[in-house]
């Protein structure tokens, strides 16, 4: 093998054993008996086990980012958007499940991309201007946009976890779902919640 093709080996070698047994209960050891090679090897392409799995980690965040961002460029209508948005994320557990359960370990290592919730933020930072637009045309306060977009990102991220493991129902119902919550509560937004108390039910005006 060149060095490159060597590299891309040990690369899938160390996101199957990450997505077997996590960053603690992988070894340097065992990627070099899977890949056929010695320590050093694995030492010289990436200096340890942290090196790999960060390289590893910044693949699948970015793979993940591209798919996200590329859904919620293809649309204009807000609703089309969020599904599409979903459907993208439940595209990728489907085709990179490895992948998706390494992103969704907590794991004590830095990389560069950070972690998956920054790639949440990601995520949720390129739904804020659609949700403000939403927002300003209803005559709702914009500023509460990005908290609205963390919330709807968050939601279809967790969904997902579930969904990586239990795969029912399938995916287009399960995003079809999402939306159907998402969308329908974005719709039946009050333009100033509050939470009730012992004497009031939630969400219901009292008279001043």
């Amino acid at each position: 093998m060149t060095g490159k093709q060597r590299r891309e080996q040990l690369l899938d070698v160390g996101r199957t054993l990450f997505a077997e047994r996590g960053f603690d209960g992988a070894s340097i050891e065992e990627v070099a008996a899977r890949g056929g090679v010695s320590k050093p090897v694995v030492y010289e392409h990436f200096g340890g086990k942290e090196g790999l799995y960060a390289v590893v980690v910044d693949r699948e965040m970015e793979e993940l980012l591209e798919r996200i961002t590329t859904a919620l460029g293809s649309a204009t209508h807000p609703r089309v958007v969020l599904e599409r948005a979903a459907l993208a994320l439940l595209d990728y557990i489907e085709t990179s499940a490895d992948g998706f359960r390494i992103l969704v370990r907590d794991s004590p290592v830095a990389h560069s991309t950070g972690s998956f919730a920054s790639l949440i933020s990601d995520a949720a930072s390129q739904v804020e201007h659609i949700l403000a637009a939403e927002f300003t045309s209803r005559g709702l306060a914009a500023e509460h946009a990005p908290m609205y977009a963390q919330m709807l990102v968050g939601m279809v991220a967790l969904t997902g976890q579930w969904w990586l493991d239990v795969r029912s129902p399938a995916k287009a119902d399960v995003a079809a779902h999402l939306v159907n919550l998402a969308w329908n509560g974005l719709a039946g937004l009050e333009h100033h919640p509050r939470l009730g108390d012992d004497q009031d039910a939630p969400g219901t005006d009292q008279p001043a």
